[in-house]
């Protein structure tokens, strides 16, 4: 067997060191090639690159033959390099040692792990609605599960009004209302305050002045006042709920509770739902006066409208049906945030990037929702309070 000569003279010590590993040469008139010496990663690191390129190089050609009988040993590096070499398919002459021939196999049994080229589905669209079509039926079908454990124990607790877990109401209620009044008061201020420039500027167009307090007392106890506190609250506390349901999964708490005989519902879900119900009105009623507070400075500063006559007019200027409307919302949107916040956190896996995400979701949806429910009572009560 005749080793064949590189084309120049002067030979690199790369080229050297890699003709140590494989001969060329012709036999019986058909082109061989001969792989000796150690093909594992500590005898390859320093020559793999441009050897596994000569490789490649040499199977393109389809009639040679290989020899790999002269390797002493081969680990799992050089086969995968022989392997991509051969772009994942055995050659047609290919002679092997027995102990060699079965982790070729191996590599023969694998699933096809070449990129394919992305086929274009014209059905996606439809595929992709009816995915998230399920994923919208599984999430309601387990809130409906939610509320009728919920209300299983609610007659469960009537019934026995010893295990009412009020510690953990007012608990809750102190998290999610007292420790709220701080960033709901700032907020709905700044509100007012911008509502009520912004309108006295047009309202002074038509010499309207006056209609400032009608603008305010609607918009802010009907609409704004509620919609503020719900997304407030849905942003702060809705996020609380679930990253502490999420960290007891994590923390495998509630296996622990479980194991003790301790119902999740009643210790956990339930008191957070009563809290937040109890909670929201209050703080709805709270941010409207502040709004309202707000808006009667603007007005005097831009108008120079009277305090005392703002607070005089806004009872004829407002039905008190426009206040009742706003504390059924705050009801309504603070039990539906407490339930979207507690399915979402025991849907939450003993893992951190899913209570991350659980948590983004939870709040996204609970704004969503709050919005949703502010517009069906915009459509369903439209002729009350208005007249």
């Amino acid at each position: 067997m005749n080793q064949t000569k590189p084309n120049s003279t002067r030979t690199s010590h790369s080229q050297k060191t890699m003709n140590q590993w494989h001969q060329l040469c012709t036999k019986q008139g058909y082109p061989h090639i001969s792989l000796t010496g150690n093909y594992t990663l500590a005898a390859l690191e320093r020559i793999w690159e441009p050897l596994a390129a000569e490789l490649t190089q040499q199977a393109e050609n389809k009639n040679l033959y290989w020899d790999l009988t002269g390797i002493q040993q081969m680990d799992t590096t050089g086969t995968a390099m022989l392997w991509r070499a051969w772009k994942a398919q055995r050659p047609e002459h290919l002679q092997l040692r027995p102990e060699h021939e079965k982790m070729f196999k191996r590599l023969e049994n694998l699933p096809n792990l070449q990129p394919e080229g992305k086929r274009r589905d014209l059905l996606w669209p439809i595929t992709t609605l009816g995915g998230l079509a399920l994923l919208l039926w599984q999430h309601t079908l387990s809130l409906i599960i939610l509320i009728g454990q919920l209300l299983i124990d609610v007659i469960y607790l009537i019934r026995h009004p010893v295990y009412i877990p009020w510690r953990e109401i007012s608990a809750n209620l102190y998290r999610t209302g007292a420790q709220a009044l701080g960033i709901t008061a700032l907020v709905g201020f700044l509100i007012g305050i911008v509502i009520s420039y912004l309108s006295s500027k047009q309202l002074q167009l038509f010499g309207a002045d006056i209609f400032i307090i009608n603008l305010l007392g609607i918009s802010i106890i009907r609409e704004l006042g509620p919609m503020l506190a719900a997304i407030l609250v849905a942003g702060r506390s809705g996020s609380s709920m679930t990253a502490q349901l999420g960290v007891m999964r994590v923390t495998q708490e509630l296996d622990a509770l479980t194991v003790m005989g301790i119902s999740h519902s009643q210790r956990l879900i339930l008191p957070k739902v009563l809290g937040l119900g109890i909670a929201m009105p209050l703080l709805v009623m709270w941010t409207s006066a502040i709004a309202l507070l707000g808006g009667m400075v603007a007005a005097e500063l831009q108008l120079g409208l009277n305090y005392r006559y703002f607070l005089t007019a806004l009872p004829d200027s407002v039905p008190i049906a426009n206040l009742w409307l706003g504390l059924g919302k705050g009801v309504v949107c603070g039990m539906v945030i407490a339930l979207i916040a507690c399915h979402f956190g025991l849907r939450i896996k003993p893992n951190t990037e899913s209570l991350g995400e659980g948590t983004t979701s939870s709040v996204v949806t609970a704004i969503t929702v709050v919005i949703i429910i502010d517009a069906i009572f915009a459509i369903v009560f439209s002729d009350v309070g208005l007249a």
